[in-house]
């Protein structure tokens, strides 16, 4: 399949590097930013360009990975063609591309990505939403190209699996930054949580999350919890700990 793509961004630049590698051509890199377009053309030897106008019309698949702010812009913009359009993000409607094309659709690999950070795609799921049945197989059997899981799912079923994984992923990074910086506060070292992290990601391979839960929040113990409250001196980070201790306790004590 011959792919252009609308991004150059973290996304980008690991899903076109492993379609690429999986024997498809990636033959145009469009990108606002042009050292974002041509560092990414110059590893996939392909060419760029930073005005939405010239994209190649000559495409099968045009993916979209770009800010969610800019993808109306662009898609009004966009030279109208024969390829299949589709976005990879996870919280926009498939029917953005509706008046602009007969052809589009969703490409959402759930991972968090990195642009200089390889990942294996193999294991990662692949969400596809197609206009009709051929876009959806044609999508299907690309994502069966990188993933062993592929599914298809709904525009509405999609915004919920974003959600979900703000929660599990994005606001989680976040604890870990306020961990490490309060470690570094006090000449502590971030890695020695990594075995507990780690630990604690796969408690919930073997059991739900509900049932991995510990700490002193569950029986909301004020002793521990003042405790922790008068070691941090700053505010945001005292609400959040304090927000999140009474909301687990009042989680388990209803659910018990």
């Amino acid at each position: 399949m011959k792919i252009v793509f609308i991004g150059a961004g973290n996304l980008a630049t690991q899903l076109s590097l492993a379609l690429q590698s999986a024997g498809h051509k990636i033959s145009q890199i469009y990108s606002r930013t042009e050292t974002s377009a041509r560092e990414l053309s110059d590893t996939l030897k392909t060419e760029y360009t930073t005005q939405i106008e010239q994209v190649r019309p000559d495409a099968d698949l045009y993916l979209f990975s770009v800010k969610d702010t800019v993808l109306p812009e662009l898609i009004r913009h966009m030279p109208r063609n024969n390829g299949i359009w589709a976005h990879t993000a996870g919280s926009m409607p498939m029917n953005i591309f509706k008046t602009a094309t007969e052809k589009y659709g969703v490409f959402y690999p759930l991972q968090t990505f990195s642009k200089h950070l390889d990942v294996t795609f193999s294991h990662i799921p692949i969400y596809i939403e197609g206009s009709d049945r051929n876009v959806t197989a044609d999508l299907v059997a690309l994502g069966k190209d990188l993933s062993d899981n592929v599914q298809v799912i709904s525009s509405e079923q999609r915004k919920f699996l974003h959600l979900a994984a703000v929660f599990a992923c994005n606001f989680t990074n976040y604890m870990y930054t306020i961990a490490a910086d309060l470690l570094e506060e006090h000449d502590l070292s971030f890695t020695d949580l990594l075995p507990l992290i780690d630990e604690t990601a796969a408690k919930i391979h073997k059991m739900p999350p509900v049932e991995a839960q510990t700490g002193p929040a569950i029986r909301y113990d004020r002793n521990v919890i003042e405790k922790h409250l008068d070691l941090l001196n700053h505010e945001n980070t005292r609400e959040i700990y304090e927000l999140l201790s009474k909301n687990i306790h009042k989680y388990y004590h209803k659910n018990k």
